[in-house]
């Protein structure tokens, strides 16, 4: 099939925009009387030795900004619909912010459908082409590309305008998110423990506070445990987000063995009755074979400390990267068996159709979605309300 040039050109536009885009930083804040659970010992040194110390004062240039607190967020409160993990001012809250976020992805679908009908009375060839590129070119990918393409075919002779259409695309998009596997259930143990992995940049750590701070809301008592001890700083941020979010937390010298911290973690949650224990692990590429073995390692050494952990393996995705994000899942999955995904970054981009994309081809849960860095941008996934915000 012919492919509408227009619409790559646009496409490559909007992908140049998105490289220029810059991120802010912290300001330095020091720490008011907060304490940490600090494991003085490095590879290979026992871990039997746990005593508490002063967090560190935390450099400003290292750190990169979670959000400007307008209130004091050390205790978020989340206000949800219980039937679907959704604010339940759905104008004021985070579907306001959702939409604004897709407003990019939506814009390009719902602007250039119009304009596929302005020259045409009814859904021909040519306008099927045309549809089938741009529904390529939001990163729906080309499997579900043609899984809609088939299903809007089917009912192509009922579609009198570009309204119908949209309805008709909508419909379809919701069948396919709905079609996913439930999430896994939540175990009736103590303490639960989620392991917490992606590759670098994904968001990993900032959605870590954003969970503990939806868990503490809930009345769950949390602990997060920094076994990502390589990138620089990584202890420092996270440390930030676990203040924000009214957490405990663990932590160890740099360069210490993530397994043997991760070990610890779980140790001192069952020691004080954590609810929830969440394990942040280094940023890995999928493609890096020793780097995957190391978080094997990790998972290992939470089930040596508690057989049945970790409970959950929840993995980060950068919904900006469009359909690599597909290939990641696929290989994180494969490597340690991913019982959930979030998705990040889904603000300000016109990739948005990969949400779809991923529905669609992995038979993984998508848990959460993010659409800022505000303590409270992560919610729950509904494919309806994903669908309202994209059209």
């Amino acid at each position: 099939m012919g492919v509408n040039p227009r619409i790559f050109v646009e496409c490559s536009k909007r992908i140049e925009r998105f490289k220029n885009m810059g991120f802010g930083f912290f300001k330095k804040k020091k720490k008011k009387d907060k304490k940490t659970t600090s494991m003085e010992h490095g590879p290979g040194e026992s871990t039997n030795e746990v005593k508490l110390e002063q967090e560190k004062e935390i450099d400003e240039n290292q750190i990169e900004k979670p959000a400007a607190a307008e209130k004091n967020d050390s205790q978020v409160k989340i206000s949800e619909d219980p039937g679907t993990g959704l604010p339940a001012d759905s104008q004021t809250g985070f579907f306001k912010r959702l939409k604004i976020g897709l407003s990019k992805t939506r814009e390009f679908l719902t602007t250039d459908i119009d304009e596929l009908f302005s020259k045409r009375k009814k859904i021909d060839d040519a306008l099927m082409e045309d549809l089938e590129a741009l529904l390529i070119t939001s990163d729906m990918g080309v499997e579900t590309t043609m899984t809609l393409m088939d299903s809007i075919s089917k009912e192509a002779k009922k579609v009198k305008d570009a309204s119908q259409l949209k309805e008709l695309l909508k419909e379809n998009i919701i069948a396919i998110m709905r079609d996913m596997p439930a999430p896994p259930e939540i175990p009736a143990v103590k303490p639960r423990v989620i392991m917490v992995v992606g590759v670098n940049g994904s968001g990993k750590t900032t959605t870590i506070g954003k969970l503990a701070a939806r868990f503490e809301s809930q009345g769950k008592k949390t602990l997060i445990a920094a076994a990502d001890t390589f990138r620089a700083a990584a202890i420092e941020q996270l440390g930030v987000w676990a203040e924000r979010a009214g957490s405990e937390f663990v932590r160890s010298k740099t360069k210490a063995d993530p397994a043997s911290i991760a070990f610890d973690a779980v140790g001192a949650s069952m020691a004080r009755d954590i609810d929830i224990a969440l394990i942040d692990t280094a940023g890995r590429l999928h493609t890096n074979i020793n780097l995957m073995e190391e978080l094997k390692k990790i998972k290992r050494a939470v089930a040596k400390k508690m057989p049945g952990a970790p409970h959950e393996v929840l993995l980060i995705l950068d919904g900006s990267t469009g359909q690599n994000a597909l290939s990641q899942a696929k290989q994180f999955h494969e490597a340690l068996g991913v019982t959930g995904m979030v998705l990040t970054k889904l603000d300000g981009t016109a990739r948005g159709g990969i949400v779809v994309s991923i529905c669609n081809s992995l038979n993984i849960p998508l848990q959460y979605i993010g659409i800022g860095e505000k303590i409270d941008d992560l919610q729950k996934f509904s494919p309806e309300r994903f669908a309202d915000a994209l059209f």
